[in-house]
């Protein structure tokens, strides 16, 4: 999306407003949905990302130099990783698909909190910044729960199968997820259909504001 803007026309003074707002999106969004994932894991009982700093809502904790940078030209990617060890949950099933499904959880309170004061008419100057938090959360949100490995919805899926057909899924996953993953990014088609066609309704809904 940040590539689209910047090889388009114009001067780049009158790109800045985007290229700001777009900057301060992406650190809100994959801040509060690593976060989710670490808060999470830590509340079920596994100290691993309290131990490497992820409990944090620093965005450069969670900055992930191939899946952040992705994010920052094309408006589709992810965060750092955060590392679980799901033998220290307290419920391992339970606890493993709310770890995974915080994450967009996490996005989708922040867009609905964002989106109220543009609901409202009270967003004036900043009309801009708080449209992008918005969507670029809710692209989040509906990216990771696509049930594509190593995306969070394929593990969320993975924990409400039973465990024979959990076991193959997760099989093809690990052969076939990564390839999947590509396609959706770079066949855009695709992306729009999955993505940002969700994305866009419920961001309309969302603020009032119609987008195409």
């Amino acid at each position: 999306m940040l590539l689209d803007v910047l090889l388009s026309h114009g001067s780049l003074e009158s790109k800045l407003p985007f290229v700001l707002s777009w900057l301060i999106a992406i650190a809100i969004a994959l801040t509060v949905h690593e976060f989710a994932h670490a808060k999470r894991a830590d509340a079920a009982g596994d100290p691993t990302p309290r131990s490497q700093g992820r409990i944090s809502l620093n965005p450069i904790d969670h900055y992930d130099p191939i899946g952040t940078t992705m994010i920052l030209l094309f408006g589709i990617g992810w965060g750092k990783p955060v590392e679980i060890n799901p033998r220290m949950f307290r419920n391992p099933r339970r606890d493993g698909i709310m770890v995974a499904l915080w994450g967009a959880l996490a996005n989708l309170i922040t867009a609905v909190v964002f989106a109220i004061p543009l609901r409202l008419g009270l967003a004036g100057a900043y009309a801009l910044p708080l449209a992008l938090i918005v969507i670029l959360n809710l692209i989040l949100a509906f990216f990771n729960l696509l049930p594509v490995g190593p995306l969070d919805g394929a593990a969320v899926l993975s924990g409400l199968l039973p465990a024979d057909k959990a076991r193959r899924f997760d099989e093809f996953s690990a052969r076939w997820g990564m390839i999947l993953l590509m396609a959706i990014i770079f066949i855009r088609p695709l992306g729009r259909a999955l993505i940002w066609t969700p994305v866009r309704l419920l961001a309309s809904l969302l603020t009032g504001y119609s987008l195409y």
